[in-house]
């Protein structure tokens, strides 16, 4: 007997059942299960930031099928300190290192902090991308004292807390201050500061400022000595007790996480179950986007790649297909990589439409499933018009200045992606300008990696000397035939491996006339690269 199709067949699907199963097992209510995922304020979101968003929102959705209400809570760090400059923005910053970066000014002066600034970025891309979410700040919250039980019972404990820091991470630094960071009231700093002592009848933490080392760099206190009330937003729990504060406080049901903060994870669930009394979340770790040479993206390296520079290049259904089609293993990504996503989601449109199918029912309805996530479960009524990705960029090219839409539309007409007279809709028009920006930021076009056995790399070094000499498209069609018997291989298996190459899918217009018309030199420059990789 097949094993039965959860939901959409998704991985989302099947955590959403296990979270209500778990829930139930708790004992807990059902009314609403909430998740949650974490959003930086402290530099540039980086493409692995809206990982977060997406894989908690499609659990949401998933929630939400299955017929049981679920919101997600995009919580805001912006209480955090400035631990670090982020690369490309003004050095003068660096007097701000150690403040809560919603106390130190934009830079770019259009939002009131730099906080706001850096986190409404993120914001604009999950609302681009059509995530729904409730936003709040952390700022906010702990001066509305939404915290408030949380942080006192904590402290109250902090001996515990410190012993279960010390025992899961070998940290012992919470054995001797308390796990809490106060604002100095003198220098405005969150991160100079040592709480010393809380006084639980005044809900006050005495605290020294007495400097801290941040990434390396050792940033002097200025000495003072104070007290902050913990209940009006005058500091903020450490990391290593703040996630397990807010699960109970919001009654948070899910989070995902990365593997960089799985011990801080590890040691919340610990707090949470040990102190506060509240069973944590249900977890999935993911691991992280690396970039080509192997390091983590992220804001403080410089290396950060933004959903903004994705939107430039790709659709957000493209970007969110990034995100959701595989939840484990690390992956490497480059911006030359977006083509291969935008052709990815056509493969998947068709798959739903019907246009192409594949015998393995189940990984069909996960597939489909894949699709409507990434459409955030409101997929269009009708496919959309399916030219490749290498196409656009090429015909992009070749195109002659402020005419480019006219021409590209000209060719699609005669190629047969429209018909006579119709003009791109709103969709094509995005995927024509998505290839203008490439070709104007990119000089070269990367073709579809791909494999060519012996007699087709033969094969496709005789064409490229055949197209220094060859004008006439008809000529050129069948010399391509001709080459592949010569070579004895099948033509059509040789114009499949062609069209690959040069337009990033199985098939296309007529080669021929699409080689003559697209520049016969950058289809030997692109034949030429693939040649080069073999």
């Amino acid at each position: 007997m097949s094993e039965e199709i959860i939901g959409r067949g998704t991985w989302y699907d099947k955590m959403a059942l296990e979270i209500i199963e778990r829930e139930r097992k708790l004992g807990r209510s059902l009314d609403m299960i909430r998740t949650e995922m974490g959003l930086g304020a402290s530099g540039f979101p980086h493409i692995g930031s809206l990982g977060d968003a997406a894989r908690s929102y499609a659990v949401t959705l998933a929630l939400r099928e299955q017929g049981y209400r679920s919101e997600l809570i995009a919580f805001c760090d912006d209480k955090d300190g400035l631990r670090k400059v982020p690369a490309g923005l003004p050095k003068e910053l660096e007097k701000y290192l150690g403040f809560p970066v919603t106390s130190i000014p934009d830079p770019f002066k259009c939002h009131d902090s730099f906080g706001r600034h850096m986190s409404s970025l993120l914001l604009e891309a999950l609302d681009k991308c059509g995530i729904e979410y409730r936003y709040m700040s952390a700022k906010d919250t702990y001066e509305k004292g939404t915290l408030n039980k949380e942080i006192q019972t904590i402290l109250l404990n902090a001996k515990k807390v410190g012993e279960i820091v010390k025992e899961e991470v070998g940290q012992e630094r919470y054995t001797e201050v308390l796990p809490y960071f106060p604002v100095c009231g003198n220098c405005g700093r969150i991160y100079t500061t040592k709480a010393l002592e809380y006084l639980p009848d005044e809900n006050k933490v005495l605290y020294v400022c007495e400097g801290m080392e941040i990434k390396g760099r050792w940033i002097e206190g200025c000495g003072h000595k104070g007290e902050v009330d913990v209940t009006k937003g005058e500091g903020k729990l450490s990391w290593k007790g703040e996630f397990a504060a807010r699960w109970k406080a919001l009654d948070i049901r899910f989070e995902a996480y990365g593997k960089d903060i799985a011990d801080s994870v590890r040691v919340n669930d610990r707090i949470s179950r040990e102190v506060l009394g509240y069973e944590p979340p249900s977890h999935a770790r993911y691991e992280m986007f690396l970039d080509k040479s192997g390091r983590k993206i992220s804001k403080s390296t410089g290396n950060v790649f933004t959903p903004q520079v994705w939107f430039k290049y790709g659709s957000p259904q493209s970007l969110l297909l990034l995100m959701l089609k595989r939840f484990v293993g690390t992956r490497t990504l480059d911006i030359t990589d977006i083509p291969s996503y935008m052709n990815e989601m056509d493969y998947l449109e068709d798959l739903y439409f019907g246009k192409k199918t594949i015998p393995d029912k189940k990984e069909l309805a996960k597939l489909k499933g894949l699709y409507e996530y990434c459409w955030v479960l409101k997929p269009p009524q009708k496919p959309s018009i399916h030219v490749p990705y290498n196409m656009l960029t090429f015909l992009a090219k070749i195109a002659p200045k402020d005419k480019e839409t006219e021409f590209i539309t000209e060719k699609l007409q005669s190629y047969g992606y429209l018909t006579k007279g119709q003009q791109p809709d709103e969709d094509l028009k995005r995927r024509i300008e998505y290839a203008l920006n490439w070709v104007r930021d990119f000089e070269e076009i990367r073709e579809t990696a791909i494999t060519l056995k012996t007699e087709e790399k033969n094969a496709t070094e005789e064409l490229v000397q055949t197209l220094k000499t060859e004008e006439e498209p008809e000529k050129i069609q069948n010399a391509i035939f001709n080459i592949a018997k010569k070579h004895g291989l099948q033509p059509a298996e040789f114009f499949k491996k062609l069209y690959t190459i040069l337009i990033g899918a199985p098939q296309g217009p007529r080669l021929g006339p699409y080689i003559a018309a697209m520049g016969k030199q950058n289809v030997i420059d692109a034949l030429q690269r693939t040649l080069n990789q073999n």
